[in-house]
């Protein structure tokens, strides 16, 4: 199964903050993906992410769209427009377009290519659907 969520293992003294949505290796999926919880891609997605948690895109992750989370890691390729809190860049993290966030975290090795907007850190994220446009 490509999509998982543990919501139903959910305990009082566990939150929404600990459920996590996985999309496996392997899986490919277009479309919108709006959810409360954290998200982790390891396979593909073409379309945009709109999560209030944080969004983890694994080193075989690939995302081609639109992404207006809270905190972003990119391990794998982000192709796309970012709205975020935070982004970090990890060592083997490729991302290609526009960033928005109040933090914006490069390790070395990891590859950005494009604009960065810096935006107040008091300022919270819009959560907006937008749509990608074909080629």
């Amino acid at each position: 199964m490509a999509i998982f969520n543990n919501s139903d293992s959910q305990s009082e003294s566990t939150k929404t903050d600990s459920n996590t949505t996985i999309i496996t290796t392997g899986a490919k999926i277009k479309g919108e993906v709006e959810l409360s919880c954290n998200l982790y891609i390891d396979g593909e997605l073409e379309g945009s992410i709109i999560s209030k948690k944080e969004v983890n895109i694994g080193k075989n992750g690939h995302v081609n769209g639109n992404i207006t989370t809270q905190r972003l890691v990119v391990q794998g390729r982000v192709d796309g427009t970012i709205n975020a809190d935070i982004v970090e860049i990890k060592a083997a993290g490729h991302v290609s377009g526009e960033i928005a966030s109040a933090e914006l975290v490069i390790e070395s090795k990891g590859i950005f290519e494009g604009s960065s907007i810096v935006k107040d850190k008091n300022t919270p994220i819009k959560i907006e659907k937008t749509t990608i446009a074909k080629s």
